[in-house]
């Protein structure tokens, strides 16, 4: 495994920029050691990106509908576009829900045998999160198999039933384009969402003893949108500590009160505004309530998101924690998120001038580097 020493680079440690050099010694970073000197003049080092959530590899397993049998290949594809983002962890966010599709079980399993085979073979370090529908409470036994059979740790509860159109014997917006995209007729589909929503009144209590369950197997669990502090506090009573993307102040703030972490979506601080018209994320930054940034749907949007938080109050090393020792907190893992003496090297070097991502580092292996840079390292 390759050794260096960088030096002269700006490097962001957690006690702020220092320009003290910084060593890769096998994958595992120190202040000194024997190996490569690498001249970084002009660059800037931070420690890796660890995504919480994301589901844009969706685009790299299925860019058609049935167009890519072997997912392998597109894993491939998602760890090279996470590397190019400065990504060096990272949550794999898929679905186990009756919307079907990319978003059922037997995608999920087919998705999760990828990264299994193609995730040793690549640097950047693959995890998988799993998204389960609350009132497919028939399909929690089998998700519950998956979960040991791919020793996933990460269980987080979604909603996506169209409540108020089925109480009103509404037809769902968009319910044809959702059919398709299940393989179900529209009509198929309606039905399915309907006894689901009729069968709302055993969920509560299918939902304790899953809580129950997946935390006595030590399954850090989350809650995805929670719209009030009444919900949050619901889930808090199951064990479920994790708020990812409250919509609401009210809800954010029950979470940060309780000590529970709030994770909030980078591509709503880019945009600067919610997509769905819910509370903006630079809102929450601004009064302290988040914890964490997760890519979301878009993995370009951390590190971008990262440097908007500078403007929103937060001094370089809070606004990158919340892309890196935040979201390793959250996650349990200590051996990353910050640049200190032997933590796993986990590193992205972009370029003072431009602010690009010219090279990333995961776990003291090369994941993604330029031309500009690559100079530097064989020169």
């Amino acid at each position: 495994m390759a050794r260096w020493i960088f030096e002269h680079a700006a490097v962001l440690r957690p006690t702020g920029w220092s320009s003290d050099p910084l060593a890769v010694m096998d994958g595992t970073l120190a202040d000194t050691g024997d190996g490569q000197r690498i001249d970084l003049t002009g660059y800037e080092i931070r420690p890796g990106i660890i995504d919480l959530h994301g589901d844009g590899f969706e685009r790299h397993l299925a860019p058609r509908r049935g167009a890519l049998a072997d997912l392998n290949l597109g894993v491939v594809s998602l760890a090279a576009e996470l590397a190019a983002n400065g990504i060096t962890t990272a949550m794999l966010a898929q679905f186990w829900s009756w919307e079907g599709g990319m978003r059922g079980p037997a995608f999920a399993l087919r998705m999760f045998e990828a990264v299994r085979a193609v995730g040793p073979t690549v640097p950047v370090d693959l995890m998988l999160q799993m998204r389960l529908e609350t009132h497919d409470i028939d399909a929690f036994a089998e998700a519950e198999t998956a979960l040991d059979r791919f020793a996933i740790r990460y269980v987080v509860f979604n909603d996506h039933l169209p409540h108020d159109r089925l109480a009103e014997g509404r037809r769902p917006k968009r319910l044809i384009g959702t059919a398709l995209k299940s393989g179900r007729n529209p009509e198929a589909h309606l039905a399915l969402m309907q006894r689901l929503f009729d069968g709302r009144a055993a969920v509560p209590a299918a939902l304790d003893a899953l809580a129950a369950r997946l935390h006595a197997r030590g399954i850090l669990l989350g809650s995805h949108d929670d719209p009030t502090a009444a919900v949050r506090e619901t889930w808090r009573a199951r064990g479920v500590a994790v708020s990812e993307f409250p919509e609401s102040v009210e809800a954010a703030e029950a979470a940060h009160t309780a000590g529970e972490p709030v994770i909030l979506g980078a591509p709503n601080v880019v945009r600067g505004a919610s997509h769905a018209g819910n509370v903006s994320a630079r809102h929450l930054i601004e009064a302290g309530l988040c914890d964490a940034l997760a890519s979301d749907y878009h993995y370009p949007a951390p590190a971008t998101a990262a440097g908007i938080a500078r403007s929103l109050g937060l001094d370089d090393v809070a606004a990158w924690r919340l892309v890196a020792e935040g979201p390793a907190r959250i996650l349990g893992l200590q051996d990353r998120g910050r640049i200190a003496p032997g933590l796993r090297a986990d590193l992205v070097i972009t370029n003072r001038d431009s602010g690009r991502i010219e090279a990333t580092i995961a776990g003291g292996k090369i994941a993604w580097l330029t031309a500009p840079l690559a100079a530097r390292f064989t020169g």
